[in-house]
């Protein structure tokens, strides 16, 4: 067994050298990859929404109240609202449930179905959240709206990493955090207009226009191939070295094809995904998954894109001064993740990790001591000068995650576990990132009253222990096969090296 996997690897490189960049790779790439943009939207929509005067009143009659009155409430509490932020942080509680469910299918129909499903969810979502008048449809739609982040993110970082060739697959799936960027920025730009529409429905066409994209990522998935590992895993051996020969554009797929089938072998004997996960030699992918989320969450970069307008609201720019820095911000994020789709597989994951961590550290720290000098409970200080450099200083945070942990958080696990284990694998990966983004979501504002200034302090913080997690235990993944990540990654770490031994492998928990 160990000798026909050293031959299958030793003759890898020539197959994989002569496999083409193929426009159905690029075309399948970018439908699936619609499932970021709806994500996207999503993290940054609510938090317009919740500052629309016409939304808290209809349903938030008490927050309104407070950001009415004068000197009365902190500068820095004024939302703060345990029901308002439930509002925003649902949908990813939502998501962290709805993922264990996309793990089966994600195995069991396979990864074009799970998108049709997510797809589904979205626009469901959609039409509640936009068209109803209570409070409690609303809730329903994002919660359906949360159901489709969880299969959506379960999935997609999947089929991009599975149909792309290994020379670009970290680029191709970083498509997936490129489009959750422009959903970001689509969705401040919605919410700037809708900030000016009289008549009370500004916050309605916000929610509303989220079917656009959850239309994109349902026809998407109607058109696009499933990938050869999903097919050869549920028995389609055919199909799927079909499928292989198109996306890869030549006839010599034999090791490729060899690899999945061997790997999808292992896989079926596998009757407790979840407990295999438990593996020792699975703790090293499995850990780093788990780390990557909560460090990438613990940036407080959705902090910042939850609570945009509030934040700068908070920082005591003007209401539409306030929306206008979100949208400044969003454009950032989204130039300085295109800057990642062409970096990460050049210079590699670990580079751009380590340079970002300084990069947001120092940002973060000159945010703090700028809101400590100048802003306080019941004034706001900030120069014109200090408010472009708040804004610089977040532009710098934010363009040094969206070329580092915002995409490169998803990338390393979605590439990293053996296929035995990269459904269940990945799903505890998205509920990890979930219910982060549901702790964040539903106590930022609450860490923004106590915390006020320090909060900058606390991530940055977080961020300096990421960075050295990063430089000492996460290792470079870049142009490896992603089915000989254990011999060419694990097994070559100085750390990670212990958990490879093979007397452990029949063992589920040691």
């Amino acid at each position: 067994m160990a000798k026909q996997g050293s031959l299958a690897i030793a003759s890898t490189a020539e197959d994989r050298v002569e496999a083409k960049i193929t426009p159905i790779v690029i075309f399948s790439c970018v439908l699936a990859a619609t499932g970021g943009l709806m994500f996207g939207y999503e993290v940054a929509i609510s938090g317009g929404v919740t500052a629309m005067p016409d939304f808290l009143k209809k349903f938030y009659p008490d927050v309104y109240a407070s950001t009415q009155k004068l000197n009365i409430n902190s500068n820095y509490c004024k939302y703060n609202n345990q029901s308002l932020q439930l509002f925003t942080s649902l949908l990813y509680l939502a998501a962290l449930v709805a993922t264990f469910f996309a793990s089966y299918t994600t195995k069991r129909l396979g990864r074009k179905k799970t998108m049709l499903i997510a797809g589904v969810f979205f626009i469901v979502g959609t039409v509640l959240n936009a068209s109803f008048n209570h409070l409690s449809v609303v809730i329903l739609g994002r919660v359906l709206l949360g159901c489709g982040v969880g299969f959506g993110n379960q999935v997609v970082p999947l089929f991009l990493s599975e149909i792309a060739p290994t020379r670009i697959r970290g680029g191709l799936n970083i498509l997936f955090q490129l489009n959750a960027t422009i959903g970001i920025l689509l969705a401040t730009l919605v919410n700037y207009g809708a900030a000016k529409i009289k008549g009370g429905w500004g916050w309605r066409l916000s929610l509303g226009l989220a079917g656009v994209p959850a239309l994109m990522l349902t026809l998407g998935s109607l058109i696009v191939v499933d990938t050869p590992n999903s097919l050869i895993q549920r028995g389609k051996l055919d199909e799927g070295r079909s499928v292989l020969k198109k996306i890869r554009g030549t006839e010599n797929i034999e090791t490729e094809f060899a690899e999945i089938v061997e790997a999808s072998r292992v896989a079926e004997e596998i009757k407790h995904p979840f407990r295999n996960l438990l593996k020792r030699k699975n703790r090293p992918p499995l850990i780093i998954a788990i780390a990557m989320q909560i460090f990438q969450q613990f940036t407080g970069i959705n902090a910042i894109f939850f609570y945009a307008p509030i934040l700068f609201a908070s920082m005591g720019f003007g209401n539409n001064a306030s929306l206008y820095a979100a949208v400044i911000t969003g454009a950032v994020n989204v130039l300085a993740t295109i800057v990642s789709v062409f970096l990460v597989d050049k210079v590699g994951r670990r580079m751009l990790l380590l340079e970002a961590g300084i990069q947001m550290f120092l940002s973060q720290i000159v945010v703090a001591i700028v809101l400590a000098l100048k802003v306080k409970d019941h004034s706001n200080n900030l120069s014109y000068g200090l408010s472009i450099l708040v804004v610089v200083m977040v532009c710098t945070f934010v363009s040094a995650f969206a070329w580092s942990w915002g995409p490169i958080g998803w990338l390393i696990p979605s590439e990293t576990f053996p296929l035995e284990a990269r459904s269940a694998g990945q799903s505890v990966t998205v509920c990890v990132n979930m219910l982060c983004c549901f702790v964040i979501g539903q106590v930022f504002l609450l860490m923004l009253c106590s915390l006020k200034y320090a909060i900058f302090l606390f991530f940055s913080a977080w961020v300096l222990v990421m960075s050295l997690f990063v430089l000492f235990l996460i290792p470079e993944t870049k142009n490896v096969p992603i089915e000989e990540m254990t011999e060419r990654v694990w097994k070559k770490h100085w750390f990670w090296k212990r958990y490879m031994d093979d007397h452990y492998e029949g063992d589920g928990v040691k």
